[in-house]
């Protein structure tokens, strides 16, 4: 049988990276997804690309209005959630002296606000047992140049893991995070840096992980759907590495 046959999951940020690779692995292992992003055409493309096990719900996570509206549908058609994986998030990438408020507070609106209710405010559909995956980084525990407001945020991410394990544990629902590394993502467009500087820097940090390689959305994915699936039932209130061991040595 299919590791998630029957559950209804609901991904933040799924129509690309991450969250894309995760929400196709849960409908091929049988779950009903949700997946939700702020771009409808990129979810339409998204929902497509998954097939018929997918349902696509335009939100933006730091808007309330809308996690009230996307719980409203959710419930509407599936009547509860088994899954919820928060993997939305977004990252300027400055120097320390460079961030401006605006960069502090887009990057804590979405991360550390957003993830915060995008859970809170899914808690009277979550089932019995259910299953909450938050996607951290490696970013919180590696001091880097121009990373001091991401990683910060991060920081929080897998602090919410902790806290909730012991909020929620008398409706037996588990709670980890994922602290993906150096991912082949989209958000590598979106960080405002020249792609010869990446191409130029990325020699020195694969010298600094023992995989050595950059690693793929689909091995992200698949730590989530360990996850997410009972696999992993008497596990809860960790952080699971997926970054090449870039932040274990």
């Amino acid at each position: 049988m299919a590791k998630l046959t029957g559950k209804v999951a609901v991904i933040t940020g799924g129509g690309s990276g991450i969250g894309l690779a995760s929400a196709k692995l849960f409908a091929e292992e049988g779950a009903q997804v949700v997946i939700v992003g702020r771009s409808k055409a990129a979810l339409e493309a998204a929902a497509v690309e998954i097939g018929e096990r997918a349902v696509a719900i335009v939100a933006d996570v730091s808007d309330l209005a809308a996690l009230d509206a996307l719980y409203a549908e959710v419930g509407k058609r599936f009547g509860r959630v088994d899954v919820l994986f928060a993997n939305a998030g977004v990252n300027n990438l400055a120097p320390f002296e460079a961030v401006t408020p605006e960069d502090f507070d887009r990057q804590f609106n979405a991360n550390v606000r957003g993830l915060f209710f995008s859970v809170q405010k899914a808690l009277p559909l979550l089932s019995e047992g259910a299953s909450v995956i938050l996607n951290a980084s490696v970013a919180h525990k590696k001091g880097s140049p121009l990373h001091s407001v991401y990683a910060a945020t991060k920081a929080a991410t897998r602090s919410f893991a902790r806290s909730w394990t012991t909020d929620l544990k008398h409706r037996k629902i588990r709670v980890n995070s994922i602290s993906p590394g150096l991912v082949e993502t989209p958000i590598f467009g979106k960080l405002g840096v020249p792609a010869e500087a990446i191409e130029q820097a990325l020699p020195t940090l694969l010298e600094a992980m023992p995989m050595g390689r950059v690693g793929r959305v689909e091995e992200a994915a698949t730590v989530a759907l360990f996850l997410a699936s009972d696999d992993s039932s008497f596990v809860t209130g960790i952080d699971l590495p997926v970054d090449g061991g870039l932040g274990q040595v």
